[in-house]
């Protein structure tokens, strides 16, 4: 369904995967990879999006590298410059904005394990960025400096796993209090039995369908009630 294009991103470029609909609902969605990189899994979210509406983009944010090595993804993970990282989300949330199927100007983001991290700390990257979804995010948050003062009148949703200590993580929970305290809305999910990377139906050891389903639906009940 969709192709590799090129988005500026501070006066440089990046690249994404991007899904366009058939039948645009006026918003879109930034899709953010886990540490594995641009990889098939991280396409196949952004296309389904694009087939409820959603014009979807995920920014290669480790341009061009991937792998399916937990070694090699733990070291792409730890060299990812976060300085890049929120000019590339920034860029990409200015690129959909941009769009004539965006015509509410508004953005939303999701990301998983890594991405869920950067997908909550991107509303406070942009002004385009108004609900962000992150499914269970490592944390803690050092690396980005998240100034959650820009969430006011914003709205996030984290997903929970039991594995990675559920919701009653400090990490979960600073979170939530920080958003909160700025005027934002942050929601928290918890799905019993699951472990970390539970949304993920290409790694069939920990991949929960029940769970994965439930949490889609709460991540499109969010977008449709904030974007547009």
């Amino acid at each position: 369904m969709g192709e590799m294009v090129s988005f500026t991103s501070n006066g440089g470029t990046s690249e994404g995967y991007l899904a366009v609909p058939e039948a645009p609902n006026g918003s879109a969605v930034i899709v953010i990879q886990e540490w594995w990189g641009l990889v098939g899994h991280v396409r196949d979210v952004a296309d389904r999006f694009a087939t409820r509406g959603y014009v979807a983009l995920a920014p290669d944010l480790y341009h061009g590298a991937k792998t399916t090595e937990p070694d090699e993804a733990g070291k792409l993970m730890m060299g990812l410059a976060m300085d890049q990282a929120a000019k590339d989300i920034a860029g990409a949330a200015a690129y959909l904005a941009d769009r004539d199927e965006v015509t509410s100007g508004e953005v939303g983001t999701v990301g998983f394990c890594m991405g869920g991290s950067l997908a909550l700390w991107s509303a406070t990257l942009s002004d385009h960025i108004v609900a962000a979804v992150g499914f269970y995010p490592p944390l803690p948050w050092e690396r980005m400096s998240p100034q959650w003062s820009n969430y006011a009148g914003k709205a996030a949703v984290i997903h929970c796993s039991e594995g990675d200590g559920t919701s009653a993580a400090p990490g979960i929970q600073q979170a939530k209090r920080a958003i909160e305290a700025a005027g934002g809305d942050c929601v928290l999910f918890d799905y019993p039995g699951t472990d970390h990377a539970f949304f993920n139906d290409e790694r069939p050891e920990v991949y929960h369908s029940a769970a994965a389903d439930n949490a889609w639906e709460r991540t499109l009940a969010l977008f449709a009630s904030r974007l547009g």
